[in-house]
């Protein structure tokens, strides 16, 4: 299982190095930027797409930890998304790049996530929008047998709202990416770069990709905020407790009553 989640990683990756790639990449990049400007706390975590490609280098929050499912260089957690070893209401930010759409439960992955995120924590998550010209590209090149994209199975925005609500999370913006892909060169591809803008500030609904920004509105529990680690509970056996010399008990003394002797 982990395994097969870093090689489709690796894969993603691979993908986002090229020309329309790190076109998206850049754009998704600079929509994020605006959103975390406004996410305080103490800890952001980013899931799924991380490698050489974080999205959250410009955020407020200082501590940001990278997860994967191996580990590399930049890499702060190795774990599953379906298996955080974190603490409840912990991280006061989450960026799921991709995480739900390559997982085999992608409910219970965002299940996990809805745990650790702490409340009215932010929320972002980072998907291909199956019904757009990028998506109906990934579906065909799924059907050719593509190694990366007949692994994908794509999230519409619709059901990831659905199961946000029953969360108990709030989606407070979507904002949409990618609805002409960068092709040509010169003047064709500021044009159609132009265009591209253009459609994601009147968000319509083409966009290749969608950032759906969530908050946490569930109560969580009251208890001092420490620094985010990981739960080793059980993996490191607990030494013995250690014998503490205790102080006789004074022994009391005869006393004469009646002139019999009692103890």
């Amino acid at each position: 299982m982990q395994t097969y989640c870093n090689d489709i990683y690796e894969q993603l990756e691979s993908w986002y190095s090229k020309d329309n790639g790190q076109y998206l990449m850049g754009a998704a990049r600079a929509a994020t930027q605006d959103l975390l400007d406004t996410s305080f706390g103490y800890h952001i975590l980013q899931l799924g797409v991380t490698g050489a490609r974080p999205l959250c280098h410009g955020s407020p929050i200082n501590h940001r930890v990278y997860c994967a499912g191996s580990a590399r260089d930049g890499i702060g957690l190795v774990a599953d998304p379906s298996e955080l070893p974190l603490e409840s209401d912990s991280v006061d930010a989450i960026i799921a790049h991709h995480c739900l759409e390559f997982a085999d439960n992608p409910h219970q992955v965002l299940r996990e996530i809805q745990r650790v995120l702490t409340p009215q924590g932010q929320l972002l998550i980072i998907g291909f929008n199956p019904y757009s010209l990028l998506g109906f590209n990934t579906r065909l090149r799924g059907i050719f047998r593509d190694p990366l994209w007949s692994r994908h199975r794509p999230l519409s925005e619709r059901r990831l709202r659905d199961w946000l609500n029953l969360l108990g999370c709030e989606v407070l913006d979507v904002l949409r990416l990618y609805a002409l892909p960068p092709i040509g060169s010169g003047r064709l591809r500021q044009v159609i770069a132009r265009g591209d803008a253009w459609t994601a500030r009147h968000d319509l609904l083409l966009g290749g990709m969608y950032i759906v920004h969530a908050t946490k509105q569930v109560v969580g529990l009251h208890r001092p905020r420490r620094a985010l680690r990981s739960r080793l509970i059980g993996l490191v056996p607990k030494s013995a407790p250690v014998p503490v010399p205790q102080a006789p008990h004074p022994r009391k003394q005869p006393t004469k009553v009646k002139g019999t002797i009692t103890a």
